[in-house]
């Protein structure tokens, strides 16, 4: 199955997108000066309280005075959760998923003449405690028409996707207001949250109900180590899709346009940046996030054109054909195969295998394999000599990213001359936030940010 949203730079998906929305029917609009209905309910200002599923470095918002609270939502995507049962959508790119994917400019809507009752379950990674709950709905067409989710139930279970659930809030949205939020009112610790979307603010019946955004707070309770991604999945687009995971290494590929992801695993996320050929050169095309629930038996991606994730996005859902992870002609193959021709080809490798504490220069253990398979290479290379870069997000002060970069530079410098590499043929350098690969409005973008790259000198 595949969801396409937004996608810009496919001409053929374009057309298909322009035909949807000239043929199928919108929300009826008022006149522009009639006024929005008063919702019941608004969401609690201000922030919730902190909490250990919360960052608690600052978010950079234009310059270095002015930061703000970096609260990370424990049912996004980029968390690791996943919709495991669907309401009715309009169109594949006005789908439920949109509700976890952090932008709260895309949306979920019912099929014309749906206003009844709509559920949509929700799987966490993690045993989670939530504390407060969050809604966006400033972009649907509720300003005008009332199409916009007005009462909402919530509900936690720790049984199953069908069962045990006990409700933690009941809320009613304003319309045309974004972070409306809500302090739960009872905390119940569990694995799925249940979204019962009772109504609209219109009393057509020939409406249609639309939401943004969804977020929650509050604290996981378990943590376990993600399902290994390596395989062949069916995402329609790409013609068979190969992965190979090397500890939090990945490398693939895929058949279409010669296509090649190189990234690695964080979290409950697998994040990678996609390339395909374009005339006559491989170039890189964009970011991407993989998801793969317990089962194993489907991966859910995130697929960005560029690095704005405001725009071009994709979310695909494609079964995993095999264990088997098979190969394409155009593939270099793992991560040692990998890094080498992209050191010798381009004189730069991007890795996403070497994770750190948060806010800390501390290596994770999951990251040795990663550095291990480096020293290697240098070990097989005595004639090269490299520069180890540090990259960060957004989070935090410019000084701050900076020092953190440089650090963690240092660190993948200390681990590789333990590892019997001479400190001479390394230095290193760090650049905070100042060259993204993606978009720091969005923990996935955020994700695609951190990371280390060895420049061949």
């Amino acid at each position: 199955m595949i969801e396409i949203k937004r996608l810009r730079a496919r001409p053929w998906v374009a057309f298909v997108c322009v035909a949807l929305f000239c043929f199928l029917p919108g929300c009826a609009k008022k006149n522009a000066g009639e006024e929005a209905g008063t919702p019941v309910q608004s969401g609690a200002s201000g922030q919730p309280s902190s909490t250990a599923g919360q960052a608690g470095a600052s978010s950079q918002t234009g310059t270095a005075e002015s930061t703000q609270q970096h609260e990370i939502s424990l049912v996004a995507l980029s968390a690791g959760a996943y919709i495991v049962k669907r309401p009715s959508e309009w169109m594949d790119s006005e789908s439920a998923y949109a509700l976890l994917d952090e932008n709260p400019r895309s949306k979920w809507a019912t099929a014309r003449g749906t206003t009844s009752p709509q559920t949509i379950v929700i799987a966490l990674p993690e045993k989670t405690l939530l504390k407060t709950i969050a809604f966006d709905n400033q972009s649907t067409d509720s300003q005008f028409t009332g199409c916009g989710a007005k009462d909402i139930s919530v509900e936690m279970s720790d049984a199953s996707e069908n069962d045990g659930f006990q409700k933690i809030a009941e809320v009613s949205l304003k319309e045309g207001t974004d972070d409306q939020r809500f302090p739960v009112s009872a905390e119940v610790p569990g694995r799925w949250v249940r979204l019962t979307v009772k109504n609209n603010h219109s009393s057509d019946p020939d409406n249609t109900i639309e939401l943004n955004e969804f977020r929650a707070y509050g604290t996981q309770l378990t943590h376990t180590p993600m399902p290994d991604l390596s395989g062949t999945y069916d995402f329609d687009f790409t013609g068979g899709f190969h992965v190979k995971q090397e500890g939090t290494f990945l490398t693939g590929c895929y058949e279409s346009r010669e296509g090649l992801i190189k990234g690695g695993v964080e979290g409950h996320i697998g994040k990678f940046t996609w390339f395909e050929k374009s005339g006559y050169e491989i170039k890189e095309m964009g970011s991407a996030i993989m998801v793969l629930p317990p089962d194993g038996k489907q991966a859910i991606g995130v697929w960005w054109e560029g690095m704005n994730t405001d725009n071009s996005e994709r979310i695909l859902i494609g079964p995993k054909k095999s264990s088997d992870i098979g190969s394409c002609a155009h593939w270099a193959g793992g991560l040692e195969q990998q890094l080498i021709k992209d050191l010798e080809q381009f004189g730069r490798a991007r890795v996403y295998g070497i994770n750190f504490d948060t806010d800390s220069d501390q290596l994770k253990a999951e990251s040795k394999p990663t550095l291990d398979k480096i020293a290697s290479i240098l070990k097989a290379k005595p004639d090269w000599k490299i520069t180890i870069e540090g990259h960060t997000d957004s989070t935090s002060t410019p000084q701050h990213n900076q020092d953190l970069s440089e650090k963690r530079a240092a660190t993948v410098k200390s681990y590789l001359q333990s590892a019997g590499i001479n400190p001479s043929r390394m230095n290193t350098a760090g650049y905070g936030a100042t060259k993204p690969v993606a978009s720091n409005d969005t923990e996935i973008g955020r994700a695609q940010n951190r990371r280390v790259e060895l420049m061949k000198q």
